[in-house]
């Protein structure tokens, strides 16, 4: 096997390999965080401004 052939191989894997650990988590937990839609007390407190 060459020098160029093992160099070749090696630049691959590594390719390969880089941002794997970040590419699995962002495929498990997704891109977004979970956060609450209505939070409690906002929705029900009397003084708050009106949406709009």
């Amino acid at each position: 096997m060459s020098d160029t052939s093992k160099t070749r191989t090696r630049r691959t894997l590594r390719k390969a390999n880089m941002g794997k650990a970040r590419k699995k988590k962002l495929a498990k937990e997704g891109t977004t965080p979970a956060f609450p839609i209505h939070p409690e007390g906002k929705a029900s407190d009397a003084k708050a401004p009106a949406a709009g």
